[in-house]
Parts: C-alpha cells; sequence; structure tokens
C-alpha cells in the first residue's frame, strides 16, 4: 500500500468554523505529525510500547516524580477509572451540580463504576469546603452511601477557574475527613494558561490525589489519560483501566499525542490561543446591546444571555448549544484553533441579528 494514499473522501467543509465545543476542532498538525512519526514496525501492545514509557518522565515533569501516567481512550473513561480507584462500592463522591460526572456523562460513573454521586448547587462553579460539609457525614451509617472523594473540575464547567489556595482549602478539609481529592482537568491546560502557574502548582503541590488529565480538547486526535499522585493507588489503577473498556491495544499511538502536547509547550501555546479568543468573544458580545455575559471569562468559555429568537437565528450561521434554552443562556466555546477573523465574524453576526430583533 503507498504511504498518504487513501480511499477515504473528504465529507467536510474545512472551512466550517463554529463555538460549539473545543471537542469541534481537528486535531493539531503537530499531533498529526507525531501520530505519524509512532506508526511504522511493530510495537508492544496495551501500554508495553516505548512511548508510553516515555511519556512517564515528560508527565513526571510537569506533575512531581511520583506521578504514574496511565493513558486511556477519553475524558469519561479517565474520570470513571480515577473515580472509582477513591472508592469503594459503598462510596460516594461530593461534587458540583453542574459537574460534567453529574450532567454530560450519561451516568457513567454510577453504571460502569457503581459510586453515587453526592451533588451541590453552586453559583460559580466551584466547591468550598462550607458546601462540602453538607455532604460530609455519615461514614458509619450503613443507611448511606460512605462520602470518600471530592471531585473538582478545573477549568470549571461555567469557564471558572479554582486558584491553588482555594484547592489546597478543599484537598486540607477533605482529607481531614478521611477522604480523597479527584480533579477533572478536561480543560486543565486552560486553567495553567489563565492562572501563569505550572500544572503542580495546583495538583501535585495542593494535595489532588488523581487527575484526569484532558488532551483532546487542547488538540490531541483521541485519548486523555489518569495521572496518579497518590503512589497507593498505582495498582488499582492496571485493573480498573482494563475492566473499564479503557486500555487501549496500540496505546502507543495516544501516548505519542501526549509527548508531542507536553514535552514542549504545544498544550500551553494552543490554551493560550483559546483563552485568549474567548476573552475577545466576550468583549465583543459585551459591547452589544442586549447581550449579558454571565459568568468571569477565566478559561475558554463564554457564557451569555440573549434573546432566544436572535439565539435560535445565530445558530443558523454558527453551531453553538444553548446552556439553559428557557433562561435565554447559551454557552460559546473557543479552541486552539479560534482565529481572531473567526470571533470577529462571530461578534459581527451577533451585532446585525441584535439589530433586527423586535425590541
Amino acid at each position: 500500500m503507498s504511504a498518504g494514499r487513501t480511499a477515504a473522501h473528504r465529507h467536510h467543509d474545512p472551512g466550517l468554523r463554529g463555538f460549539a465545543s473545543d471537542n469541534y476542532a481537528g486535531a493539531h498538525p503537530e499531533i498529526i505529525a507525531a501520530i505519524t512519526l509512532a506508526n511504522g514496525g511493530h510495537q508492544a501492545a496495551y501500554g508495553e510500547d516505548a512511548y508510553t514509557e516515555r511519556l512517564q518522565s515528560v508527565v513526571r515533569r510537569h506533575f512531581g516524580p511520583s506521578a504514574e501516567t496511565f493513558p486511556v481512550l477519553n475524558g469519561t473513561g479517565a474520570n470513571v477509572v480515577a473515580l472509582q480507584a477513591l472508592t469503594d462500592r459503598w462510596g460516594g463522591v461530593i461534587c458540583a451540580e453542574s459537574a460534567h460526572i453529574n450532567t454530560d456523562e450519561c451516568g457513567a460513573p454510577e453504571k460502569i463504576g457503581g459510586i453515587k454521586l453526592l451533588s451541590l448547587p453552586t453559583a460559580d462553579g466551584k466547591l468550598t469546603p462550607e458546601l462540602i460539609d453538607r455532604h460530609a457525614f455519615g461514614w458509619d451509617d450503613e443507611h448511606r452511601v460512605r462520602p470518600q472523594a471530592v471531585s473538582i473540575t478545573q477549568s470549571t464547567e461555567l469557564g471558572t477557574v479554582y486558584t491553588p489556595g482555594e484547592i489546597l482549602a478543599i484537598s486540607d478539609h477533605a482529607h481531614e475527613r478521611g477522604m480523597t481529592v479527584h480533579l477533572d482537568g478536561a480543560r486543565i491546560a486552560n486553567a495553567a494558561a489563565f492562572l501563569g502557574v505550572p500544572l503542580s502548582a495546583f495538583t501535585s503541590g495542593v494535595g489532588v490525589d488523581i487527575v484526569s488529565f484532558g488532551a483532546t480538547k487542547n488538540g490531541c486526535l483521541f485519548g486523555d489519560a489518569v495521572v496518579v499522585l497518590d503512589p497507593a493507588l498505582r495498582d488499582a489503577m492496571r485493573y480498573l483501566r482494563k475492566q473499564s473498556a479503557q486500555l487501549a491495544s496500540k496505546t502507543r499511538f495516544v501516548s505519542v499525542q501526549m509527548e508531542a502536547l507536553l514535552a514542549g509547550d504545544l498544550w500551553l501555546r494552543g490554551a493560550r490561543q483559546a483563552n485568549a479568543m474567548a476573552r475577545r468573544l466576550a468583549e465583543g458580545a459585551r459591547a452589544v446591546d442586549g447581550v449579558d455575559i454571565l459568568h468571569p471569562v477565566e478559561s475558554n468559555a463564554v457564557f451569555a444571555r440573549l434573546p432566544h429568537a436572535v439565539a435560535r437565528k445565530l445558530q443558523r450561521r454558527y453551531g453553538f448549544y444553548f446552556w439553559d434554552e428557557r433562561a435565554g443562556q447559551v454557552r460559546w466555546m473557543c479552541a486552539f484553533d479560534t482565529t481572531e477573523d473567526d470571533v470577529d465574524a462571530f461578534v459581527q453576526a451577533i451585532k446585525e441579528e441584535m439589530s433586527t430583533s423586535p425590541g
């Protein structure tokens, strides 16, 4: 078979842009180059390959010398496997009501992991020690699941970012009560870019026990990872990953993507671009009379409120989702490949649709 030839055909317009999700973006060219580099010849399967071995040292530069990395196929898988490592069959996980594990994973933690989620309403997507205490009780009551872990999302589902101090306070509070801490880092790079700190500053450095590391939303083709920071969890992870159908046979193609992302500054470049475009979008939309920006723009997400009819008309021109359709709230996401021209054209479309909206 000749290299570079394929029987496949392009079935989309590569010039189409939108603000629905950072998952809509393609893979970064440097990621595609890395996959090509890892192709050819034979390598051991199921993570016993040279690329997965190399990934360990690359990740440790970001998370510390005790970190152990387990590549998985996707973010839901990373979360389910990580949370199982922290809980018994009678265990519960405290999380924000808006947490992805609670709202967008089709009950996977409950169905696959057998984990009860103990969710809490928050104003900004962020837990606090005081909120955690609403569920942190009854450890010896066999009529109630035992709260064993706290799960936080960084950056949150509302686009906000925990400071290292806030996570330290949560970790200390959880550990004092015999609980562990999971960080869902689907957009962890965006949080680091906003804070201007290393990844360790709000993970291993402040008591987080395990991290779901998101790579797909930051330019990878597929795959994420569980980064174990507490060495006591390593052995269980090997079995849980396999049981949860998250051990790829050709793991090298996940690992080499993450090496490309983390060995240099690709992870940070992509996140900075996405964040900057979200700020540009928020500033442009805020200046349009009748558009409200609902939350601080601290990552690559913009939440806005505008007339329902306007939002529906805009969706015919650009892809994006309603966050709360009844309240007229929408979510606009920027990606590593979002450009100033993309943002400016969208802001102009908002202006045009708002100007023709009755009332």
